[in-house]
This record gives C-alpha cells, structure tokens and sequence, in this order.
C-alpha cells in the first residue's frame, strides 16, 4: 500500500474539518475517497465541495459493505463512538475515533476487547498529546526531573459558551444527546492529558452544578480532588459559565513545581528535593533554594493533522502511535467516576461500578424534560443509539 484511503463517518463539524485537510493535501500518502452522512445537506454540501472524487453514502452499512476506503474516521455524535468502532474494526478497516471514546466506559471497554482481536490500527483523536508543551511536561515528570509528584491542579475554565450555543441544536447538553456537558464535550482532551502526565487516580470526590449557568440539564460547573496510589492530590476546575476563564495547569513534585499557563512552561526547580531538604535542615525557617526556569518548547504543534498523519504512518510503516484508542477509556473513567461521584454524593473508587453509572445515566434520560428536539434513544453495552 502506498497510499490510504479514507472514509469519514460524519460530516459535522469536526468531520468536515478532516475531510478538507484530506482533500487539501495536508496528510501525505493519505485520500479521501468516501464519507457518510443522514443529513442530505451535509451530503449536498460533499457534492458541491468535491464533485465527484469522493463517493458518499447516507447508509451506514452500504458505507462499510462498499470497501472504497483502507480505514474510517468516526465523527459522529459521542454515543455512536464504539458501536461503529467495533463495527469498522469487524470489516477489517483500520480506523480513527473522534473523543471522547464513548459516552460510557461499559461501551468502550468493549470496543477495546474488539480492537485487541483485530490487527487493524486503531487510534483516538486525542490531538492534545501533539502539544510541545505537554509533552516537555510529560518528559520532566518521567525522567524523574520534577521528582515525585504531590499534586496537580488544572483549572480550566475557558470554555465559556452562551444560551445560543446550546439552543443551537436540540442534541446538545442533553443525557440523551451528548451523555453529559463540559466533561464530555470539552474537557475529553484536559482529561485525557491529565492522565496522561500524572497518571490515574484512585479515588474521587466530585462536586457539580447541572445547568447552573445555562437552560440546559448537564454539568456546566464541576469541582473534583482526587487521590493517587502514592498519596499525591489532584483538583480539577471546569465551567462553561465564567468569562474571562483561565486554562493553568499546575504540578509539584518533591524536586520543584511546573506550570503551563499562556503558552509557556515556567519550571521552578528546586536544588536539593524537599523532602531531603526537610531531613536534614537543622535551622528554624529555611526553604530549599529555589531556581526559575522558563522551559524552551521546541517542536510542531500539528493537533488534528499531526494525529492523522502519525495514524497514517503507522498503518503504512508501523509507526507508534501517539495516541491510540484503547488509551481513551482512561480519561473517560475519571469522568465517569466524577458523574458517579455527584449523582451519589459520595467518594467514588476507581475502578468503579460501571453498572450502576450506567444505571444512574440510564435514569437521566429517561427522567428528561429536556426532549422536545431530541429522539428517543435506547442504550446498549455497544453505545449505539
């Protein structure tokens, strides 16, 4: 193979973005040959945007049934995830899913038994992880720069969305539509990298408001601390209700503490590790001696494309992946723990009882009044609807 052919399942937003990096060369060795699509106008608009280089389907298994493509993109609504991953995977197509994963981990962890019996190359949309300023993170914690962690603390709250966004469609911050609010539709990749950098937690306690500064039913304001296995804390900050909002990341470990905040990695370093410091310090007040350093980023930040054309090399050359799918159950557990963690007011273990999540989102949509553009839905273990 010299050359992948791609399918593109949705041509929403995000679907229509990757089809014109596709179509306007930006992925090398890499075409667009077909995408799918119910709404006739998304169709419509394929027609009019690529004549007749791309074939297009409004039927999901004429799609699949076609072979016209070597691998799918999923971009559809978070619900469709795993079903149609499992079913990309089942055709023999490689395949790239859009985040979040799923809206349930019961859903994805059985779309991650799928791909672990395929020899196909499955990757997430977890364009994040392309970051240099993650990544240099990601490095001094694992070269054991930063020492032993002790905390985290992301606040990210820059995510701030009018009344009109969400009355743009009636899917929207909807149980039924999108399985939940700020943690599922924009946090999956602060999530997903928070994970990623300090590893997972193993308990949570979770604070939210549902529908605190919106007409809507979901979490648009959330407060979570969570705990590590080493006794290191973590507080995660997230809301679509505050402008101006902030976007900081903080991490201490014994040797110092990191910060990402503006574009830029500010590192201050400790000499000597605190708790050597606290050993063997025989003064009244003292501190470690302390030096600030503004980290140099080197490196492309090529999010999305970057993603597809790493997916790319590695179905062509074997290349690693950045981020591959069966990774996106992780951040996805910590927000489902965190939902668990509201709706029972209580602290939540990880793992946790992926039934009884399923039971509580399950009562959530069948509870709604917020329906009248909505279709019914009936959930299954492989999140179709």
């Amino acid at each position: 193979m010299e050359k992948v052919r791609i399918g593109i399942i949705g041509i929403g937003n995000m679907g229509t973005n990757h089809a014109k990096n596709l179509m306007e060369g930006k992925v090398p060795n890499a075409e667009l040959t077909a995408v799918c699509d119910i709404r006739p106008e998304r169709l419509e608009w394929a027609r009019e945007s690529f004549g007749g280089k791309v074939m297009l389907f409004d039927n999901v298994d004429a799609f699949f049934d076609s072979k016209a493509f070597d691998a799918v993109m999923i971009a559809t609504p978070h619900y469709d995830h795993p079903g149609l991953a499992i079913k990309s995977l089942g055709f023999g197509y490689h395949t790239l899913v859009e985040k979040p994963a799923g809206v349930y981990t019961k859903a994805v962890r059985e779309m991650n038994e799928a791909a672990s019996k395929s020899d196909k190359v499955f990757a997430i949309m977890f364009n994040q992880r392309t970051n240099p300023l993650y990544r240099k993170l990601k490095e001094l914690i694992e070269s054991g720069e930063l020492g032993e962690l002790k905390r985290s603390v992301w606040i990210i709250t820059n995510w701030y969305r009018p009344q009109s966004y969400y009355d743009a469609g009636g899917w929207r911050a909807t149980w039924s539509g999108e399985g939940g609010g700020v943690l599922l539709n924009q946090d999956p990749h602060q999530l997903d990298l928070w994970q990623w950098i300090c590893g997972m937690p193993k308990r949570v306690r979770a604070f939210m408001s549902f529908g605190k500064y919106h007409d809507i039913e979901v979490e648009d304001d959330v407060t979570a601390y969570v705990e590590y296995e080493n006794g290191a804390t973590g507080l995660f900050v997230t809301s679509t209700g505050e402008a101006p909002g902030t976007n900081r990341l903080e991490v201490t470990g014994d040797r110092g503490k990191v910060v990402i905040e503006d574009d830029t990695l500010t590192f201050w370093r400790l000499r000597v590790s605190e708790r050597d410091f606290n050993r063997d310090f025989k003064g009244g007040f003292g501190s470690p001696e302390c030096w600030k350093c503004e980290i140099p980023i080197q490196g492309e930040n090529s999010q999305h494309i970057g993603i597809m054309k790493n997916w790319v090399d590695a179905i062509l050359r074997g290349t690693g992946l950045t981020a591959p799918a069966e990774e996106g159950i992780r951040g996805l557990t910590i927000s489902n723990a965190m939902h668990l963690s509201a709706w029972t007011d209580s602290w939540v273990e990880i793992p946790f009882d992926e039934d009884l999540f399923y039971e509580k989102l399950k009562e959530r949509i069948d509870n709604s009044t917020f329906k009248k553009n909505v279709k019914d839905v009936t959930l299954d273990v492989t999140g179709t609807h």
